[in-house]
């Protein structure tokens, strides 16, 4: 393929998914994974990492019923009471170190914190959850989950969340949580806030 051809079809391909690593994108173009490097880099577009927090900095909300960091994985979209993408590399410390396999828990956990962090509430809890794991997810494999809020009680005391996971347009992971929330902060008997999560 002519380099003015690969370039154009690089920066369409980034463009219809930023998340597309520098490996998958040698592969689909047959080509070095310098190639690759050096072909972003006459195009303007930074890396995978980079891309994911200039994301992040201009597209989401900020989370209120968790910590930042209590969130599985790197929240780069959120728009309360509405949606939320997230994203999730698969380490070592993630996997069945015999098979390389990604242990199910991780998938959910990022899936999980994902449906309680998308409600605009103090407070967020999951009630109850419908999961299916559709796909095994290997090691170095990047896990995206995106969560739509369904639903929202009157009395905003529940909240219906649906988290699809995919690996590239692969569907991994569904769930289908129900998220109690209040506007109300529990308190301990000490009387101070409590913001621990489970």
């Amino acid at each position: 393929m002519p380099k003015r051809e690969r370039l154009q079809q690089l920066a369409q391909e980034i463009e219809r998914n930023p998340f597309v690593t520098d490996e998958e994108l040698t592969r689909k173009f047959k080509v070095s994974i310098q190639t690759i490097r050096l072909d972003r880099l006459e195009l303007g577009i930074p890396e995978l990492r980079e891309r994911i927090k200039m994301m992040a900095e201009r597209t989401y909300d900020k989370v209120r019923s968790l910590q930042l960091h209590e969130v599985i994985g790197d929240v780069i979209d959120l728009q309360l009471d509405q949606s939320g993408i997230s994203i999730f590399e698969i380490k070592e410390e993630h996997v069945f170190s015999r098979t390389g396999i990604a242990r199910g828990h991780h998938i959910f956990s990022q899936a999980n914190s994902l449906a309680v962090a998308v409600i605009d509430s103090e407070v967020a809890l999951t009630a109850s959850a419908e999961i299916r794991f559709i796909r095994q997810v290997q090691l170095h494999e990047k896990c995206i989950a995106k969560a739509y809020v369904r639903s929202i009680s009157g009395k905003r005391e529940k909240a219906k969340v649906d988290v699809f996971s995919y690996v590239g347009d692969e569907m991994v992971f569904e769930g289908h949580f129900l998220i109690y929330c209040t506007l109300k902060q529990l308190r301990n008997e000490g009387g101070s806030t409590r913001a621990d999560r489970d």
